[in-house]
């Protein structure tokens, strides 16, 4: 799926994403990574849903974002409690959908103006298995 920017040229923002991948402004990612509205997107080390921990969850916690988009894939999944735990007590909320959506999702949120962090799983395992 293609997407288009409009006038957030100068922000991270997601212009494509299929099953084994993500483009942002362009640039392509086939791993999992963290974007956020102002800071380069980087590689966030999960390649699986089933492989997340909560220090996965600290990392982001440290940037602060109000809300944590949370892709999980080709179909919505959700985390349990305690994995977003460190994000919880500073009061930040997660958005567990698919991946499809997620990208959506914080277009709209980083368009907004909000401070939103992207975390994408891109499932290698899934993307290859998937028809």
């Amino acid at each position: 799926m293609k997407l288009h920017s409009s006038s957030t040229e100068k922000y991270q923002t997601v212009t494509g994403y299929d099953r084994s991948g993500v483009e942002i402004n362009a640039q392509r990612f086939d791993y999992s990574v963290l974007v956020m509205p102002e800071v380069a997107p980087r590689p966030w080390p999960v390649t699986r849903f089933e492989d997340l921990t909560a220090g996965h969850f600290e990392a982001i916690a440290f940037d602060k974002p109000d809300v944590v988009i949370l892709g999980t894939g080709e179909r919505q999944r959700f985390v349990h409690p305690r994995l977003v735990a460190s994000l919880s007590t500073l009061r930040i909320g997660v958005e567990s959908m698919d991946s499809h959506a997620a990208c959506r999702t914080y277009n709209i949120l980083m368009g907004e103006g909000r401070k939103v962090t992207l975390a994408l799983i891109i499932d290698t395992d899934e993307g290859a298995t998937a028809e």
